[in-house]
């Protein structure tokens, strides 16, 4: 004989306990059939609290259909893996009447899973004894998760504010150790935080996704350009690829160090100078290399220096630190070239 008679006897059974319940909760029955929240009611009398009603808001969360529904334990909805703690509530919860509003995490019929505030609450007889529990559902997913991405934000933004003070400790100690007086201190720190901070608010607009190399380079040289008359005097092209954050940031503070060097010294500091900023994507036998080319041309002739500057140990240590980075200086006598090879972008792997 097949499990099927069992189980239809058993069915009917609870339709029956479903009609007998209707008439003796009447009008109540109505109002909890055709409200948006959605309910059950469980039978006290049995140890799993089978469900004995379920309104169409229930079914609709749910995505079961009633006979589905009827006859089954309330836990049956429990999506897979759900912890112990949870279970022990829902247990304490029949047993014991309590405010307490329990967060329950559930699967529906397809297997997608949902959070839910649930409250558990005794139907008592004239004598007092527990015959039902009437159980309202809240879907609480959005919640969750929007408390989930909240952490998560939280602990992005402490990270984010470490890296931040690290590199900020960074560039004072390096000023203060190089500069020859306290005036060149302080304007040093000033220029690169004012880097830094610029890069902060090219990532802020871009809600701190990342931000565009094309855009970095022109929020890096604005300043530059705008305060010397010099937009038309500088050069950008490559195919536009976007950065990570801590990308951003640490070439944004490279792209200072060779502007501001450019103003001072280079191609900038007379009234011919040009720059180029050009990049390609090339694959290495070590993997795929962002390769960036800083060029200076017409400006005054240039010298080597004699000794390795505050600039360019700035951008050769910070991006070796930063992103594995690896810098080439040319003095060039027509103007400084500057190779700048990063590993490429995840996004430009991952396309």
């Amino acid at each position: 004989m097949s499990d099927k008679a069992p189980k239809d006897q058993e069915q009917q059974a609870a339709e029956a306990e479903v009609e007998g319940f209707k008439e003796d909760l009447g009008p109540f029955v109505i109002a909890a059939e055709t409200t948006r929240m959605p309910m059950v009611f469980t039978d006290a009398k049995e140890a799993d609290n089978p469900i004995i009603f379920a309104n169409d808001a229930f079914l609709k969360l749910t995505g079961y259909n009633r006979d589905e529904v009827l006859a089954q334990s309330f836990n049956f909805l429990l999506a897979s893996g759900c912890d112990e703690k949870a279970i022990h509530q829902i247990e304490q919860a029949f047993a014991e009447p309590s405010d307490d509003t329990l967060q329950i995490h559930y699967a529906r019929k397809d297997g997608s899973e949902f959070w839910a505030d649930v409250f558990i609450n005794p139907v008592k007889d004239d004598d007092g004894a527990t015959v039902q529990h009437f159980i309202s559902l809240v879907d609480s997913t959005r919640y969750q998760i929007a408390q989930r991405n909240a952490a998560m934000l939280i602990d992005e933004l402490n990270h984010r504010v470490k890296n931040t003070l690290a590199t900020v400790q960074s560039i004072v100690t390096r000023a203060v150790r190089n500069a020859p007086d306290m005036q060149t201190v302080q304007e040093s720190i000033e220029t690169r935080i004012a880097a830094l901070s610029r890069s902060h608010d090219l990532l802020g607009r871009e809600k701190w996704d990342g931000a565009c190399l094309d855009d970095l380079i022109r929020e890096a040289l604005a300043p530059f350009s705008v305060a010397e008359g010099q937009a038309k005097r500088f050069k950008i092209s490559g195919e536009d690829i976007r950065l990570s954050p801590k990308a951003t940031l640490a070439l944004g503070i490279a792209f200072n160090e060779l502007a501001t060097n450019a103003v001072k010294y280079g191609a900038f500091s007379n009234e011919a100078g040009t720059v180029s900023v050009k990049w390609t994507l090339e694959t290495e036998a070590d993997g795929r290399w962002l390769c960036l080319h800083w060029r200076e041309s017409d400006g005054p002739t240039v010298k080597p220096p004699t000794r390795k500057g505050f600039g360019s140990r700035v951008i050769e240590q910070g991006l070796a630190h930063e992103l594995n980075g690896k810098v080439k200086l040319d003095y060039l006598p027509e103007g400084i070239v500057c190779a700048i090879d990063v590993p490429a972008p995840q996004a430009v792997l991952d396309g």
